[in-house]
């Protein structure tokens, strides 16, 4: 069974730059242990690698975009070949001017099919790898073209100070939430242009309601009851890099995990779909699905479902994001999906990708 949503969009592209999803709460909701076997959605590698920071016995990245693979396998030979700043300065969370011969030092560890990918953007190392997704290049127009419509930049600045929640409630209410903000906010972040710029109008194929408004919901939550200063999320937005906080595969604590693990790390250009037709797919103890389930019909969502439980064995974990489509186990699997709800409430409230609408943890009976 191939996957639903590759059918429907082109992924010969890369889309995602980095993972958008927090890798602190995945990492704590999994809870890996080094006898384990994982699964992760490659998507641009780091929540891969954050989740080999633990020490798995083994982990499998699928991904069915070749452009996925290439930045996965690209960042494996950077924790491979460079040091942590050097890392940072590939990435692109730290300013650099070497990036090319950065990449050069990591080029001899990838593949043919890797190499002659990066090899023929070398515009695209010299931004960051970090920054050259469809997602990545959307945010870059909203900071550049739309923020600067709204807000100067000692505002924006004074957002980041503020380390009281209290305090960042009644800025965001007397000085940020303008009338400007809001209109402004809401025609960028539409379906439709989200849709065309930013994501692919087939991923809101499942979608209901006001996009921009839910957007505007979460947006308001990440920027007060969480502190900006320690949210690499919306500094990346905002400012393009990295100031004060780094995403967990990125900070130096974890850097040296990584590397001693790195071994652990296969990637296979695959669906989850496929992968659980594979006698592979019996061993796995822990799945980072991502929010692979937004693109699928509620029957195929339940079909996978169905699948994972009759692959996995009991104590598997099932981790996923819901960002504009609910999903969570539906209630004629309880006796064979337990639904850990509460840990999953409580890590949510602490989800730094505070875009995302709710966060699922489900353990195999």
């Amino acid at each position: 069974m191939s996957s639903e949503v590759s059918q429907k969009a082109d992924f010969s592209i890369i889309r995602y730059a980095q993972c958008w999803e927090d890798a602190d709460i995945l990492i704590e909701a999994l809870n890996i242990q080094p006898d384990h076997a994982c699964v992760a959605i490659g998507s641009a590698g780091d929540n891969a690698l954050a989740m080999l920071s633990q020490g798995p016995e083994r982990l499998i990245a699928l991904d069915i975009s070749p452009a996925q693979i290439a930045c996965l396998e690209l960042r494996v030979a950077a924790y491979k070949e460079l040091e942590h700043g050097e890392l940072l300065e590939l990435i692109g969370s730290t300013s650099s001017s070497r990036r090319l011969s950065l990449y050069r030092r990591c080029r001899s560890l990838l593949s043919i099919d890797t190499r002659q990918f990066w090899d023929s953007r070398p515009h695209d190392i010299e931004l960051g790898i970090g920054n050259i997704g469809k997602l990545e290049n959307y945010f870059r127009f909203f900071r550049t073209r739309v923020l600067a419509l709204i807000h100067p930049p000692a505002r924006i600045n004074r957002l980041f100070d503020l380390k009281n929640i209290q305090d960042r409630h009644y800025f965001y209410h007397k000085s940020w939430d303008n009338r400007r903000w809001r209109l402004i906010f809401k025609a960028f972040f539409s379906r439709f242009l989200l849709g065309c710029l930013g994501r692919d109008p087939n991923f809101f194929n499942y979608v209901d309601g006001n996009v921009s408004e839910r957007f505007l919901e979460r947006a308001h939550y990440g920027m007060t009851a969480l502190d900006p200063a320690d949210n690499p999320y919306l500094q990346w937005i905002f400012y393009g890099c990295h100031k004060t906080a780094l995403p967990y595969a990125l900070r130096p604590e974890n850097f040296k995990k990584i590397q001693k693990h790195i071994d652990k790390l296969e990637w296979r250009l695959q669906s989850v779909e496929d992968f659980l037709a594979t006698p592979d797919a019996a061993a796995i103890d822990r799945y980072n699905l991502s929010d692979i389930f937004e693109y699928m019909s509620i029957e195929n969502y339940h079909h996978v479902l169905e699948r994972l439980i009759a692959c996995g064995s009991s104590g598997t974990r099932l981790v996923y994001w819901n960002l504009l489509v609910p999903r969570q186990r539906p209630e004629y699997l309880a006796a064979q999906l337990n639904s850990l709800s509460s840990l999953a409430e409580e890590l949510h409230l602490r989800d730094k990708t505070f875009f995302y609408s709710a966060f699922i943890l489900e353990e195999i009976v």
